[in-house]
């Protein structure tokens, strides 16, 4: 393993040539190695991209790429849901840069833009595999406010909905995770 004191990190829109492919593609290949699911859950967030890429309003809507040492490492969506919520969408971290708070930096990005173009809470569909993703949603303040069973992309699965009042200011558990994002 590298030293991680000389490992560069960066958090960057979303806009260079590769980045909507390289979502699609390690997503793709990350849950089927992880979780086993199937090509429907690539084709769910081929959709998700497609449908950012064909029509986002920059003011309301934005998507970020983490780099590690200049290599795409991660991603994060935020969307609108509707007039006064936005939605956190394809939060993903490949596992060879997992440990570098990228997944809480990613999350404060989107949480901070969402503030920024004054939606008034955040939501988010998630599963239960996933669970340093949901200590992250949880660390910022997010509540689960449903959950169901239901079968996906090949697997049994729990899927649950987390929403986040963005009008109240929730001190994150991690500070020193969110320095430099903004």
């Amino acid at each position: 393993m590298s030293d991680r004191s000389i490992e560069t990190m960066a958090i960057r829109r979303l806009g260079r040539p590769g980045d909507l492919g390289w979502v699609v593609m390690a997503h793709g290949e990350i849950y089927a190695a992880e979780f086993g699911w199937d090509t429907d859950f690539e084709a769910l967030v081929a959709r998700i991209v497609a449908d950012y890429a064909a029509d986002n309003d920059p003011a309301r809507e934005a998507a970020w790429i983490a780099e590690l040492d200049g290599r795409r490492v991660g991603c994060v969506f935020c969307v609108a849901a509707d007039e006064t919520t936005a939605q956190l969408r394809i939060l993903l971290v490949d596992p060879a840069a997992r440990g570098h708070r990228l997944g809480a930096r990613l999350v404060d990005e989107c949480i901070a833009f969402a503030r920024r173009a004054r939606y008034e809470r955040m939501k988010l569909w998630t599963n239960h595999p996933l669970v340093a993703a949901r200590t992250i949603y949880l660390s910022r303040g997010f509540r689960q406010v449903e959950q169901e069973q239901h079968h996906s992309f090949g697997a049994d699965l729990i899927g649950q909905v987390f929403e986040l009042d963005l009008r109240v200011a929730v001190p994150m558990a991690d500070e020193a995770s969110a320095e430099g994002v903004r």
